[in-house]
């Protein structure tokens, strides 16, 4: 059997930039002195007079940003998650929220996944903090082929859009003739009647090998990708629903505030469903390995695939 192919979303969001750039020369990028690490260094190398480094400075990275887009440009603004939604939130929600501007941010370095660099920049907050902006679209995308797409869609849309990438190679489970993206719209990657799995970002892959497991079971569960946490798909969540009679959410997120939270959100209006949240249980994240940690904090397949028999049986 061939090794399934890798790529960290960090680095789809770098080899987008560029492809985008040759097309689009309104296409500005800007950074916080993580060039190296965001993979916006890619877009500098072959456009250095559209990439602008703001220094160790997001606050006000954000602000030029904004500026940029009064002008026309269409800006890219890039951080790790932890600065770019933590650090940066005022500018944020003040400076482009508020006057719903055309600025894109590309946050990466996101979940614990970021591993060694410990609690502090293990952001598992950002999606919850960009959700609570009015007119702010959030995304999560799952793979190289998803984070591509989205970078490409954020640039079309019009208006403020947060896009969220990791550090950690990840499976590529999107590349196939049929696939489609599109902002506020979900994929349903697997059929099943008995449990519903909604998943987003790396723990669609973690989704997907549970529904593996827990297929030898005899347990049919349902596989949705959710890119987008906002606007939320919520016909697809509502039917998901309905068709299984039980929800779990998956998330390298706090499950506060993030994509078990938009999901429960519609159910308890709409279609009101027991509902198991994985994620991070209210705690700080820790340094080590990402695999181990993915592990430990039971969002890797097999911790999936533990919480959800337990949780159905």
């Amino acid at each position: 059997m061939s090794e399934v192919k890798k790529i960290a979303t960090r680095e789809s969001y770098g080899n987008a930039l560029v492809e985008l750039g040759k097309e689009h020369e309104d296409l500005v990028v800007l950074d916080a002195d993580l060039a190296a690490a965001t993979k916006t260094g890619m877009f500098k190398k072959v456009f250095p007079e559209r990439h602008i480094d703001c220094g160790i400075a997001e606050c006000n990275m954000i602000g030029i940003a904004a500026g940029l887009s009064t002008a026309g440009k269409v800006p890219f603004a890039s951080s790790f998650a932890m600065f770019a939604a933590g650090r940066a939130f005022e500018q944020v929600r003040n400076s482009v929220g508020y006057p719903h501007l055309n600025v894109k941010i590309g946050a990466t370095h996101a979940g614990i996944s970021v591993g060694e660099d410990g609690a502090t920049h293990q952001c598992n907050e950002d999606i919850a903090l960009m959700r609570t902006i009015p007119g702010m679209v959030v995304i999560n995308p799952s793979d190289d082929v998803e984070a591509r797409a989205a970078v490409k869609a954020a640039y079309e849309y019009q208006g403020p859009v947060y896009l969220r990438f990791g550090r950690l190679a990840v499976p590529v489970i999107n590349d196939r003739p049929d696939y489609k993206f599109e902002i506020g719209k979900g994929v349903t990657l697997r059929e099943g009647k008995d449990v519903a799995i909604i998943a987003t970002g790396l723990c669609v892959n973690s989704a997907l090998e549970a529904a593996e497991k827990l297929a030898a079971d005899g347990i049919e569960a349902k596989v949705v990708n959710i890119h987008t946490i906002k606007p939320l798909d919520e016909e697809l969540v509502v039917a998901a629903a309905k068709e299984c009679g039980k929800v779990v959410t998956v998330e390298e997120h706090s499950v506060i505030g993030g994509l078990g939270s938009a999901v429960c959100d519609v159910l308890c209006e709409k279609a009101p469903t027991p509902v198991l949240k994985i994620g991070v249980q209210d705690v700080f994240g820790e340094s080590g390995p990402a695999v181990k940690l993915l592990e430990k904090y039971k969002l890797d397949g097999q911790g999936v695939y533990e919480q959800v028999k337990a949780y159905i049986q």
